[in-house]
């Protein structure tokens, strides 16, 4: 497909782009919303709190008439339950994810939205997906940050160490927060990046010449958050044979369509580690496993979704995210060397940048997503996407083209 091109910023454009520059709570020219106030405090009370969530998910269940099964697989480090929604009979597994970072509330939403709609419809849509597929949701899955809404969960070293003594008088972990990060003071309460606390290595034991480790490499399986996640992941495996889809909801911060003043909405990737297949290549034990071609399908099916919602919208606003990152340790890239087909979703404006505002907006854009792969997978018009469409998708850029 030819991706549509964007407006260029011309003229008297500039003059007031520069303007709202100088002054963040102004207005750009794009209809995707303001520029954020860093000096702002951002409610997040429109978003779900762990214990509506809960009471949120069994009251799907109770009303899907058997179709959502709720367990609990799993407890972070403060003793919150994980939950895990499972809805459908079908022989594609598709295995999705929200906040892993507790400040990236968006996915929730539209997980228990999806939930509610695929468990308890009669349409033809709801039911081809549950018929065609079997669908694992896991949302909410770092529930201590997300109480305490910020990027990181609770848990000391200290309380790594008891865990896997083997760790005794090593350095921490490089994700290992103990100061001020995106606005939340870690000094008293200090946490982890779950989300790079993964190895493609289902199985791998902490070793302490692991550690401290970097961004480029492999995580430990140390936080109860991502053992979870490993787990369900696993066990999938085992009854399946494989997953054949992993979607991450995340958010991230402000950027614009490369060549245009309009915010980005959300960013999406197929892409988070270097190819495994290539000569000499990192994790070439596990190149027969890894398949782009299919990720960059599913990147299409939601990438196209959206796109059909209407000209010159917010929700068109979708761009490639870094495709140069390579983050083996992410659950994305992990999964991604085990074989399933991933996708990234970045919304814009963690709740410290955005809070609630724009909820609606970007809730609905991660439905719209979802929706194209779910369908896309059900119907199996995924598998005749051109993966090579996916690298006409624009670019993500950190600040508008002038």
């Amino acid at each position: 497909m030819e991706v549509k091109k964007k407006k260029l910023i011309t003229g008297l454009g500039i003059v007031a782009l520069c303007a709202s520059l100088a002054t963040p709570a102004l207005a750009t020219n794009s209809s995707n919303g303001n520029l954020t106030n860093p000096n702002q405090e951002y409610s997040i009370k429109g978003f779900t709190d762990y214990a509506e969530m809960v009471k949120r998910l069994k009251q799907i269940e109770n009303n899907s008439q058997g179709r959502v099964a709720l367990k609990v697989v799993g407890q972070s480090n403060r003793g919150r339950d994980i939950y895990q929604a499972r809805v459908g009979n079908g022989k594609k597994v598709v295995l999705i994810e929200s906040e892993i970072h507790g400040n990236e509330k968006t996915g929730t939403e539209a997980i228990l939205s999806l939930l509610q709609f695929v468990g308890s419809s009669n349409s033809p849509e709801a039911k081809k997906i549950r018929d065609e597929m079997t669908i694992v949701a896991l949302p909410k899955m770092n529930p201590d940050a997300s109480e305490l809404d910020r990027r990181g969960n609770s848990m000391t070293w200290a309380e790594v160490v008891a865990k896997f003594p083997q760790l005794e008088g090593t350095r921490t972990a490089w994700n290992y927060y103990t100061g001020v990060m995106q606005q939340r003071d870690y000094t008293q309460n200090p946490g982890f990046d779950v989300n790079r606390d993964f190895n493609p290595d289902l199985n791998y034991v902490p070793k302490a010449a692991d550690f401290p480790g970097n961004s480029a490499g492999s995580g430990w399986y140390i936080t109860p958050e991502s053992q979870t996640v490993r787990d369900v992941y696993k066990a999938l495996q085992k009854e399946f044979g494989k997953v054949d889809v992993f979607i991450d909801l995340h958010h991230q911060g402000q950027y614009y369509v490369e060549g245009t003043d309009d915010l980005v909405t959300m960013s999406i990737s197929a892409k988070f580690v270097s190819d495994p297949r290539l000569p000499g290549a990192k994790f070439a034990e596990y190149a027969k496993n890894y398949n782009l071609e299919f990720s960059k399908q599913i990147n299409m099916a939601a990438y196209n979704a959206l796109q059909s919602i209407g000209e010159s919208s917010p929700f068109n606003n979708i761009t490639l995210y870094d495709q140069t990152i390579n983050l083996p340790g992410t659950a994305l890239g992990s999964f991604a060397l085990n074989g399933s087909g991933t996708i990234l979703f970045e919304v814009r404006g963690q709740s410290h940048t955005l809070g609630q505002k724009k909820r609606g907006q970007l809730v609905k854009t991660v439905e719209t997503g979802l929706y194209g792969i779910l369908n896309g997978v059900a119907d199996g018009s995924i598998y005749q996407l051109n993966p090579a469409d996916y690298d006409k998708i624009p670019k993500t850029s950190s600040r508008p083209s002038l």
